[in-house]
Parts: structure tokens; C-alpha cells; sequence
């Protein structure tokens, strides 16, 4: 004998040799017999279905209340997420034009100094140096 049948059995003599007020209803089976093991429920028919539980146990207005609390979820994390992507652009924008004014002001520095250098190549020449004599 196991372990397991010795509790059990322990089990039915305590509830038979106590009375007790909460004793399990015994169903007759379909033969009429009597199941003499009252730990045990009648078993029923399992019941399966492919239907999801949102629609066998909840109403339509509970329904369609659930998907507008979705809509309106999906709807403001669309709006949020929008706002993200123009707040992103703006700031990819504003760092464009500061690297195209730098990349600018760069230009416009080394054209000066071109030009400087230029204009004291010619006005040397003007005063009728060359570069052999001004070194």
C-alpha cells in the first residue's frame, strides 16, 4: 500500500467515524449504483470551445466599451509619438543650420585670408618687388 491510499483511507474512517454536518451529496449514476468513495465529485461533460473568453463571457456594450478604451490608447500613443518625431526633426534641423553657418563662416574666413594674400602679392609687385628680392 502506498503512502497515499493510507491517508486516504485515514481520511474516510475519521469522516465516518465522525458525523459531519457537511457531508458531500452522493449522485446516483446512470446504473443507480452508489459511488461508495466520498472524496470524489461526479465529473461532468468538459465543455470546449475555440471562442475567446472576452466574447463567451462578456456583453457587447462591455466589448465595444474595451475597444474604444483601446482606440483612444492607440490614438494618444500616436499623437505622443508624432510629437516625438516632429520635436526629433526640428532639433536634426536647428543642428543642420548651425553646422551649414560654421561651415560657412569657415569659407568666408579662408576667402579673406586668400584675398589678403592676394592683394599683397599685387601690391608688392606694384611697388616693383618680386618675391626674390622681398626674401
Amino acid at each position: 500500500m502506498s503512502v497515499h491510499n493510507i491517508t486516504v483511507q485515514l481520511q474516510v474512517q475519521q469522516e465516518v467515524s465522525q458525523p459531519s454536518t457537511s457531508a458531500l451529496p452522493l449522485a446516483p449514476s446512470a446504473a443507480g449504483r452508489v459511488s461508495g468513495k466520498l472524496w470524489k465529485q461526479q465529473k461532468s461533460a468538459t465543455v470546449r470551445t475555440l471562442l475567446p473568453d472576452g466574447v463567451k463571457s462578456k456583453s457587447w456594450e462591455d466589448r465595444m466599451e474595451k475597444t474604444q478604451k483601446e482606440k483612444a490608447i492607440k490614438k494618444l500613443q500616436a499623437e505622443l509619438s508624432e510629437e516625438k518625431r516632429v520635436d526629433k526633426e526640428r532639433r536634426k534641423q536647428i543642428t543642420l543650420e548651425r553646422k551649414k553657418a560654421a561651415e560657412e563662416r569657415r569659407r568666408l574666413e579662408e576667402d579673406k585670408a586668400k584675398m589678403g594674400a592676394r592683394k599683397a602679392a599685387r601690391l608688392r609687385r606694384k611697388a616693383g618687388r618680386t618675391k626674390k628680392i622681398n626674401h
